[in-house]
């Protein structure tokens, strides 16, 4: 373990965030430097607890009490070489993981938990920094070739695996750069997209092939693929957004997340976007359905796009903002959290429907909503209108940030002929392979919408298994 009393000693402490007033006029990530002896305080938290439920929380099964320990002890090399025995990619977790782990922590019980996240990420940082993370091409090669379709982390996860167990790995991706919702989804403030480029270079040494601006499933067929390759991975995600089915959805204005978010990445990156249409929040009236993670992102861009006034919306209550008991540890409870977008601006409610949309002249003018309730129903809680609830909103911008629904179906779903759940997602069996023999599949486009700590996990199980259909074993780590 780490310091004995480490945890009797330290509060927890978290990275300052850049001020505000700063912060909103960049891109730029929000987090300042963490000073080391800070962080191997907050290391020396680590309990010897006996069972260290951090591994149950963590999808990947971080060894995380043993990193916590090298960095304390200032062992910084053994702990990156601890960390990605498990984890591909700590610094996109490390930066973007709502941190399972941390909210498992058995010091979490009666204080704040670990800073585990943190620490990650300063470890994976410290990594690169020294030049400890580099290519790590396989001894032999097979004469084995897989396709994976989607270049998010499940993707690159399970490209990464594969390629140091000695196939030939092509990755396909149809936008123009490697990434996925990393690279045109997650915000720059979150995320800056050099940490994606360095990892590309990476698996370019260790021979991964990456094939961008192609839809598989128009520009290659399945046919194709599985005349091409010896097995396929699909991790495309779930990137059917979902809907607003009410009265003046077609008005102008109005716009999906991921339609919404990508552009100003791609702005950022340097790109004339002129043809695709750009959509600015500059001295617009915005308003957000949806109180996740997603819209946060959109609260943040509208911020720094110079929106005049940003309201999110929420279709269930306002979560407690400590645990309760229908949320006992070590479960990942939903609380009452404060983004960083949040603190810039902006006014969040909850409990409200929205019952149609109006406009003028086919652009989107007022919102028309009501308030709900949940209301018990014997064993079961119902949504109710609240009688002479109602209300209208003027808007200049709707972003639908309502989460996700599933993959697309047309096109390589539809060709390969995989079963699809009763979910809408891709079905795989416990080894990751579809319906369709030598056709595995990773992540959302086969779990749903979940966290990019499962992404990773799926990869590298699916990495795992794939090896073993081609190999009759595996050289590849077992999945926890």
């Amino acid at each position: 373990m780490a310091k004995p009393t480490g945890f009797l000693e330290f509060g927890r402490e978290l990275p300052t965030r850049r001020p505000v007033e700063d912060r909103v006029h960049d891109w730029l990530e929000v987090y300042e430097e963490f000073p080391v002896p800070v962080l191997q305080n907050q290391a020396s938290r680590c309990m010897d607890c006996g069972i260290p439920f951090c591994h149950q929380g963590c999808p990947l099964g971080n060894m995380i009490p043993d990193w916590n320990d090298q960095i304390y002890r200032g062992k910084w090399e053994e702990a990156i070489e601890r960390l990605h025995a498990t984890n591909n990619f700590p610094e996109f977790t490390g930066r973007l993981c709502p941190a399972p782990c941390e909210a498992s922590c058995v010091l979490g019980i009666n204080q704040d938990p670990v800073t585990i996240k943190q620490v990650e990420v300063e470890i994976i940082e410290r990594a690169f920094a020294e030049g400890w993370v580099h290519p790590e091409p396989p001894e032999n090669k097979t004469d084995k070739k897989v396709a994976v379709v989607g270049s998010g982390p499940a993707g690159l996860a399970a490209a990464q695996q594969l390629a140091r167990a000695g196939h030939t790995v092509t990755v396909f991706e149809r936008a123009d750069r490697i990434g996925g919702l990393l690279r045109y989804g997650i915000p720059d403030f979150k995320m800056q997209k050099e940490f994606i480029d360095r990892r590309i270079d990476q698996l370019e040494g260790e021979g991964v092939i990456f094939r961008t601006s192609v839809n598989v499933g128009i520009d290659i067929t399945a046919e194709q693929l599985r005349e091409e390759f010896d097995a396929i991975c699909l991790a495309g995600g779930s990137t059917v957004a979902r809907d607003l089915p009410v009265p003046g959805r077609e008005l102008e204005g109005t716009y999906p997340a991921m339609v919404y978010l990508p552009k100003q990445n791609k702005i950022n990156a340097g790109d004339d976007i002129t043809d695709e249409g750009f959509i600015s929040a500059e001295d617009k009236r915005v308003i957000i359905l949806g109180g996740g993670d997603t819209g946060a992102d959109c609260l943040g861009t509208a911020i720094r796009q110079g929106a005049k006034e940003v309201l999110q919306y929420e279709l269930l209550p306002r979560p407690p903002e400590a645990r309760d008991a229908n949320q006992p540890w070590p479960t990942y409870p939903n609380l009452y959290r404060v983004s960083s977008a949040h603190e810039e601006g902006g006014l969040r409610d909850y409990s409200i429907m929205t019952k149609s949309l109006s406009g003028e002249d086919g652009v989107l003018k007022k919102l028309h909503a009501v308030r709900v309730e949940m209301v018990a129903d014997g064993d079961r809680m119902t949504m109710e209108e609240v009688p002479g609830s109602e209300f209208e909103v003027d808007v200049d911008l709707l972003l639908l940030a309502m989460g996700f629904v599933g993959p697309e179906q047309d096109g390589i779903l539809h060709q390969l002929g995989v079963e699809i759940t009763d979910r809408g997602n891709v079905w795989a069996d416990e080894e990751k392979m579809t319906s369709v023999a030598g056709v595995f599949t990773a992540g959302d486009m086969t779990r749903g919408q979940s966290l990019i700590v499962w992404a990773i996990a799926e990869g590298r199980t699916a990495a795992r298994h794939i090896d073993e259909y081609l190999m009759g074993s595996s050289i590849l780590p077992a999945p926890l």
